[in-house]
């Protein structure tokens, strides 16, 4: 007993004073690296970087933080940096091989950075994912669906499938197919299509609006109506040209064939209770 107290006193007098140290530099490093994240936050909020490079800035200087204070911590404890660095690098291929999918995300990751497929902001959709892009980390980029669910998309699948970036252009077109039966007039129907587009509050002039029979099935005429307009505004566009080409029809007596096959079906039905 009296053996092991002193082999105690000896380790506490010899390492004691290191370890409280450690411990006092591991506080006072967290508090200065969390004052640092908020300095160079307003550095970036100043710059004219876009969204997706100061995100990735700010990821890559908090890692570095980190890694700082925790060599300088291991230097305190009086571990040699050498063996430090013989078992990361004995250890280098196991790791490798189970971070090898993080490491394809961070490479992922710097071919956004460089390449910008997409940005902070941009309307996207990738991988089964559709939505408003609101960061992008190292490893990983979130997006906002339209119904506001938050998606984490790894960002070495991003890089490894298609990604449609719905914001790059500043006008996008919207494409509206719809039924015709074939004993309307077609020149009638074009008309009142382009009429109905043309009269539709954000699609533009230029260029013109587009209504054309553009396929037959059957009794059906299919005509294809195209409107361009701004890249914000598309989805009121597309609704509101739903809404004034449907009514338009309507008032110029032109149906659907599924409109008349329910009203033929209702004054069958009305007929035989009769």
């Amino acid at each position: 007993m009296e053996e092991f107290k002193k082999k105690a006193i000896e380790m506490l007098s010899s390492y004691g004073g290191k370890i409280l140290l450690a411990i006092a530099v591991l506080v006072v490093g967290l508090l200065v690296i969390k004052l640092l994240k908020r300095v160079v936050k307003k550095l970036l909020e100043k710059s004219k970087l876009d969204g997706t490079v100061k995100s990735v800035i700010r990821n890559i200087v908090k890692i570095l933080l980190y890694l700082v204070l925790i060599v300088g911590i291991i230097e305190i404890l009086g571990v040699s940096m050498s063996s430090v660095v013989a078992v990361i690098a004995s250890c280098g291929l196991a790791v490798g091989l189970a971070l090898q999918g993080a490491l394809g995300n961070l490479a992922g990751g710097l071919m956004i950075l460089i390449f910008k497929p997409f940005k902070v902001g941009d309307f996207i959709e990738s991988t089964g994912a559709e939505g408003t892009v609101k960061d992008i980390s190292i490893f990983y980029t979130t997006i906002m669906t339209i119904d506001n669910k938050q998606i984490f998309v790894p960002n070495g699948d991003l890089m490894n499938a298609n990604v449609t970036n719905f914001s790059v252009a500043e006008k996008r077109r919207v494409d509206q197919d719809y039924k015709i039966t074939n004993d309307i007039d077609a020149e009638l129907v074009k008309s009142v299509l382009l009429d109905a587009a043309s009269k539709t509050e954000g699609v533009l002039s230029d260029p013109r609006p587009f209504a054309r029979m553009t396929a037959v099935d059957d009794d059906t005429y299919i005509f294809t109506v195209r409107a361009w307009c701004d890249t914000p505004r598309y989805w009121d566009v597309y609704f509101d040209l739903i809404e004034n080409c449907s009514k338009a029809l309507a008032d110029n007596g032109i149906d659907d064939p599924e409109e008349r096959i329910a009203v033929r079906l209702v004054k069958e039905d009305r007929d035989e209770e009769g």
